[in-house]
């Protein structure tokens, strides 16, 4: 079984900086991707930024030139910097990602539960 755990988020004033964080741990062989979605109230969920195992990474591009994503490899976690916050980025954040476990056939999807960001002067 794989578990994500969040930390991170919280309040900030437009133009402050915040970062949220997840750790992914169970019976990993292989994290395919990991990152963040958003889901903002009466929204959509939608990506914001995504690690692959390739090294590459995809942003929103309402957060590009914004947000940096990282990932640690050995601790298999990944890190979203978020700079110059917009009260458009307010909205739970969810961390994502595609690993292939030691029980699963193929990757399989996982989710946070999901950490609250909130942008408001």
């Amino acid at each position: 079984q794989v578990r994500l755990v969040e930390s991170g988020g919280g309040l900030a004033q437009p133009g402050e900086f915040l970062s949220v964080s997840c750790a992914a741990s169970g019976n990993i062989i292989q994290v395919v991707t990991m990152g963040w979605y958003r889901q903002a109230p009466g929204k959509e969920r939608e990506l914001v930024a995504r690690w692959r195992h390739s090294g590459d990474t995809d942003y929103a591009d309402s957060v590009k030139g914004r947000f940096t994503i990282s990932r640690d490899n050995a601790q298999n976690t990944v890190n979203l910097q978020m700079n110059s916050l917009k009260p458009e980025d307010t909205a739970v954040y969810y961390c994502n990602a595609v690993i292939v476990t030691t029980t699963n056939i193929g990757p399989a999807n996982y989710w946070g539960q999901g950490t609250k960001v909130t942008v408001d002067a």
